[in-house]
């Protein structure tokens, strides 16, 4: 395993260093500590071909310029909550709107927009970078000074890992995740709509029009949302017509909190590349790049962003996301990358 650094640039005098992460196979990833951003995953195909599945840009100032949040560690609270508010204790908070009517994926300066300090991570199976941030009480709303580590690591046997904790000095409220979009094929080798992908989540949340849950869990089966069975991404894509495609929180099966369960498994039928999703979240937004635009087109990616449900802190039926002080928070995803037989 071997790790390299470079300068990626510089934000108001401040460095910004590009990771690369490379196994003994030689096949690496790429990270920057400007938004705690997976910035390229190439891994083989079939025939030994390596290529880069993760959309992504090669220079800082396409990120500073704006992006989908491609390869972000998105806070304080991936996804949606309803209007921008919600209630602790005896508080009310209001935060940024900034999608319609609502707040997502942190508001206007989220954890995707700031720079983290890096770590070095160096091992014999494994290495990695460290990255560590502090959000101030208040920081784009959200109540409680939270101190949060991001760590991701790459092995040799293609396991892209990702965990975070974080603690708070207040009750406050935290969803985090990464918002990588993929495509199999290669970035850049065409649209994801042949892509077949498998769900081990027999449910799905019920949302409004602006995509805020309802609060009901409805069975995946028989309906547009299953996956139960490899189908293709693009089957039944065009059934979407408020969403332009899949846009959908699925409850991952199993007891969350624990060991990382498998999520899903999505394959590209010509590569033969294929990528396994396991997790300790209790849920996984498919997104099926519906509304890229300009440097990728629509559908030339798609995520799978392992996280807690969207508007949990108005909804508390759903498994919580409050923090509290003296508490840890702790997830970790694992992607794995394989070649199909």
């Amino acid at each position: 395993m071997s790790i390299s650094t470079q300068n990626f640039g510089s934000i108001d005098g401040q460095d910004i260093h590009l990771y690369e992460l490379r196994n003994q196979q030689e096949h690496c990833i790429q990270l920057t500590n400007y938004g705690a951003i997976l910035v390229r995953v190439e891994v083989p195909d079939r025939n030994g071909k390596i290529e880069n599945v993760n959309l992504g840009f090669s220079s800082l100032e396409k990120y500073l310029a704006g992006h989908p949040y491609l390869g972000s560690t998105v806070g304080r609270f991936c996804n949606r909550i309803a209007a921008g508010k919600f209630n602790l204790d005896s508080n009310s908070y209001e935060l940024a709107i900034n999608n319609g009517p609502n707040h997502l994926h942190g508001g206007i300066v989220g954890f995707d927009k700031l720079i983290w300090a890096a770590e070095i991570l160096e091992g014999s199976q494994d290495c990695g970078v460290r990255f560590s941030l502090e959000s101030p009480d208040g920081q784009e709303g959200y109540p409680g000074t939270l101190q949060i580590v991001a760590e991701y690591r790459w092995n040799d046997s293609n396991e892209l890992s990702y965990s975070f904790q974080a603690t708070t000095d207040k009750p406050t409220v935290l969803n985090l995740t990464n918002h990588a979009y993929w495509n199999l094929g290669g970035v850049g080798s065409g649209d994801i709509r042949g892509h077949e992908l498998k769900l081990f989540c027999d449910r799905y949340l019920d949302v409004d029009a602006d995509l805020i849950p309802t609060g009901e869990l409805v069975p995946t089966d028989g309906t547009s949302l299953d996956f139960a069975d490899f189908r293709t991404l693009g089957e039944r894509l065009d059934e979407f017509e408020v969403t332009k495609g899949y846009d959908h929180c699925y409850v991952v099966n199993g007891e969350a909190g624990g060991e990382a369960r498998v999520a899903g498994i999505a394959r590209d039928p010509q590569s033969g590349r294929c990528m396994e999703v396991r997790t300790t979240q209790p849920g996984m937004q498919l997104y099926t790049g519906n509304h890229l635009e300009g440097d990728f087109e629509a559908y030339s990616g798609f995520c799978l962003e392992t996280q807690h449900y969207p508007d949990s802190p108005n909804k508390p039926e759903f498994p919580t996301t409050r923090l509290n002080p003296g508490e840890t928070f702790s997830q970790q995803t694992i992607h794995r990358f394989f070649v199909a037989d």
